[in-house]
C-alpha cells in the first residue's frame, strides 16, 4: 500500500538531519529544466506569477540562481523533514526510527512542484513552486501538463511495488490533481477527517492537514500492509466513522473533547 502526501511552503534547512541515509530525487534532470525556466524571471515577475510578496520573490530568485547538483548533506536535506507545514507536524519524520525510514522510502510520495515525486529520505535544496502555479513550459501551459504523465506512470509502478494495489491519497486537491487517477491500476482511497465543531463535525483545514501527516505516520510507523487495517486509525482522538464512509472515502471524526485533550 502506497500513500501520498503534499510538499509543504515552510521549510527548515536550519536544524540537522537526524540519519545519513539519504538518496538522490529521480527527477533532477526535470528539475533543472524547471529551474532553468524559473531564473529567466525577474523577482517582479515572480511575485506576479505566484502572488507573493516581494520579499519572498527576492529569496526564491536567489534559491534558483543557487539551485545545482550533486546533492548532499552539506547542501540539502531529506525532504520528509526539510518540509514544515501542518502536514510534517503530524508525520514528525525527524522521529523516525531506522526502520521506521525504510518502510517509509517504499511506502510515501511527496509529489512536488520542482522535484516530481519524492521519496522521504530524497535530498532536496530550497525553493517554493507551487503544482498549481501557471508556468509555462515545453509540455504545456502549467506543471500538470509537465508532470502529470510522468508522475502517473511512476506512481503506478511504485504502487506494485509496495504489494498492494492500493493507493491512500492523503495529498491536497491542488497536488493530487497532478496524477490521473484513472490510469492507475489501484484503488485509490482518500481519507476524510472532520473535526467537532459547535456540535457539528466539519472539516477544519488546520486540523485536517496534520491528521494526514499523522495518519501517514500511522502506517509507516505500525508498517500497515492490509488496506482494511486503515480503518483501525485511532490516533490524536480520531475514529472511523463508519455511517458517514464509503469505500473509497472513509471519513475519521474527532470530538472537541478528544481535540483539547490530544
Amino acid at each position: 500500500m502506497l500513500s501520498i502526501i503534499s510538499p509543504a511552503k515552510t521549510l527548515d534547512f536550519e536544524t540537522p538531519s537526524t540519519t545519513q541515509a539519504v538518496t538522490q530525487p529521480d527527477y533532477l534532470e526535470h528539475s533543472q529544466s524547471l529551474i532553468e525556466i524559473l531564473r529567466d524571471y525577474s523577482p517582479q515577475r515572480l511575485a506576479a506569477l505566484m502572488g507573493i510578496s516581494d520579499k519572498l520573490a527576492g529569496l526564491n530568485a536567489a534559491r534558483y540562481a543557487d539551485w545545482h547538483p550533486p546533492f548532499s548533506l552539506d547542501n540539502a536535506k531529506p525532504a520528509a523533514q526539510a518540509f514544515q507545514g501542518d502536514v510534517y507536524v503530524g508525520l514528525d519524520a525527524a522521529n523516525f526510527s531506522d526502520a521506521d525510514n525504510a518502510f517509509a522510502q517504499s511506502h510515501l510520495r511527496i509529489l512536488s512542484g520542482l522535484y516530481g515525486l519524492l521519496r522521504p529520505l530524497d535530498l532536496i535544496q530550497p525553493y517554493r513552486l507551487e503544482m498549481g502555479i501557471r508556468l509555462e513550459n515545453p509540455a504545456g501551459k502549467d506543471l500538470y501538463a509537465f508532470w502529470q504523465k510522468t508522475l502517473t506512470q511512476d506512481l503506478d509502478r511504485a504502487i506494485a511495488a509496495s504489494n498492494s494495489k492500493v493507493l491512500v491519497n492523503l495529498a491536497s486537491n491542488e497536488y493530487s490533481k497532478a496524477i490521473d487517477f484513472k490510469q492507475l491500476e489501484a484503488d485509490v482511497v482518500s481519507p476524510v477527517f472532520k473535526d467537532e465543531k459547535n456540535g457539528q463535525f466539519k472539516i477544519i483545514s488546520f486540523y485536517a492537514k496534520k491528521a494526514r501527516g499523522l495518519m501517514a505516520a500511522w502506517l509507516i510507523q505500525k508498517q500497515v500492509e492490509d488496506p482494511r487495517a486503515l480503518l483501525d486509525f485511532n490516533v490524536a482522538g480520531y475514529r472511523y466513522a463508519a455511517d458517514e464512509s464509503t469505500s473509497g472515502k472513509p471519513v475519521f471524526r474527532r470530538r472537541e473533547a478528544d481535540r483539547d485533550a490530544a
